[in-house]
């Protein structure tokens, strides 16, 4: 009995979490939904940010991170079960942290394939980046 009711809570919480991965386009960045924006503070200043995107490191220059401070940092922004997107340069990093994000800790999380290099190529509204002081 306690085998089963395991076995459909897991069940449970799988359908209820969700990882997609496709690029970015207008219509998405149009929709208001959240963007978390994980590169670094010197790739923001870079290129500026997707407009309307919230920035939270994930991975340092060094490529370390803090899954303690990012998890605080993006609790504060989406809820656990509000669709969101996570964005990097390439689309590398965030598949790794969209994936752990959606299949691991069960958040609902679009993982934006190709990254902030193809928002670029299809001319994707950006806004400098504008630290908080």
């Amino acid at each position: 009995m306690r085998l089963a009711l395991l076995s459909l809570l897991v069940t449970l919480s799988t359908l209820s979490a969700d990882y997609i991965r496709q690029p970015i386009d207008q219509k998405l960045v149009d929709s208001k939904i959240k963007i978390i924006d994980i590169r670094t503070p010197g790739e923001w200043k870079m290129t500026g940010l997707v407009k309307g995107s919230i920035p939270i490191m994930f991975f340092d220059e060094q490529g370390k991170y803090n899954m303690d401070r990012f998890l605080t940092e993006l609790n504060k922004n989406v809820q656990k079960n509000e669709r969101f997107a996570v964005i990097c340069n390439s689309g590398s990093r965030s598949q790794v942290l969209g994936t752990y994000l959606g299949k691991q800790l069960g958040y609902n999380v679009i993982d934006l394939a190709g990254g902030i290099q193809y928002a670029i190529g299809k001319k994707i509204t950006l806004e400098p980046y504008a630290p908080k002081p």
